[in-house]
């Protein structure tokens, strides 16, 4: 165990901010849609987000039992910078995406350490959200230019702007609810 997050705060973090972002989306959707239109090439908001997954990268590499890698704890602790480095020099296309894509897939993994081998059905809305996450991180990595496309669909029409929104709320609604009352 890495994080050592009990299963209700992690539920009462998660729920708020996604109550949080979605409800900032719905009373204030001009900005809002403004940065979900520019975030796929925004270069700074890339290397803003690949300097926060290198750091927490590092750390990674630093503290966890790497198991019969731990003889390569040297050379990755050195393989993580350089190649975010060479990732910030060389990937200019949709670098905001795919430092996104990543941000998921680490952010994940508390969301499951935290709801492991815990008996509450209900920690099944944390880990299905994480799994999504991990879904979305790795098209999101691989295949940048659907977040584009999902964003020009998503915004496209109104109502289903307002109803993404809404989703978000009710997820971060039920989450809240579950780690208040149950976990």
């Amino acid at each position: 165990m890495i994080y050592n997050l009990p299963l209700q705060l992690t539920g009462i973090v998660v729920g708020l901010l996604l109550i949080a972002s979605h409800g900032l989306a719905l009373a204030a959707p001009a900005p809002t849609k403004s940065f979900l239109r520019a975030l796929p090439r925004s270069r700074a908001l890339g290397a803003i987000l690949l300097a926060l997954i290198t750091i927490w990268a590092f750390w990674l590499v630093c503290t966890i039992d790497l198991g019969e890698f731990a003889r390569m704890r040297t050379m990755l602790t050195i393989a993580v910078p350089v190649g975010a480095v060479l990732t910030w020099m060389f990937v200019d296309e949709f670098l905001a995406v795919r430092a996104l894509g990543i941000l998921a897939l680490l952010a994940a993994e508390p969301l499951l350490e935290a709801a492991y081998l815990r008996p509450e059905i209900s920690r099944l809305l944390l880990v299905t959200l994480a799994y999504v996450w991990i879904l979305s991180g790795l098209f999101l990595v691989g295949m940048p230019y659907i977040l584009r496309d999902l964003s020009a669909w998503l915004l496209g029409n109104g109502t289903r702007y307002r109803l993404g929104a809404m989703a978000g709320i009710v997820c971060g609604a039920a989450i809240l609810g579950c780690a208040i009352a149950c976990w």
